[in-house]
């Protein structure tokens, strides 16, 4: 289960977020490519932008489903 204590400083505001447990396995990027990005120097993921309709929300909790790590949170 992600920690939001432990959240990637990268992440936007909101619900959604990636925590310091990431891998860098790319599959939310692959999942929500319109929420997830790789941080410049690969390090982790995180969410740079939140869920703006049901598609996107529908694609980040199948993100946040698939994450082999647990490293994605919804707080919402």
């Amino acid at each position: 289960m992600a920690d939001k204590a432990n959240k990637v400083p990268l992440n936007v505001e909101g619900p959604y977020y990636v925590d310091d447990q990431c891998i860098t396995c790319r599959l939310c990027t692959t999942d929500a490519p319109a929420n997830f990005k790789m941080a410049d120097d690969e390090s982790t993921a995180y969410v740079y932008k939140q869920p703006e309709n049901d598609a996107e929300k529908e694609a980040c909790e199948e993100a946040l489903d698939t994450c082999p790590v647990d490293a994605i949170g919804n707080d919402g």
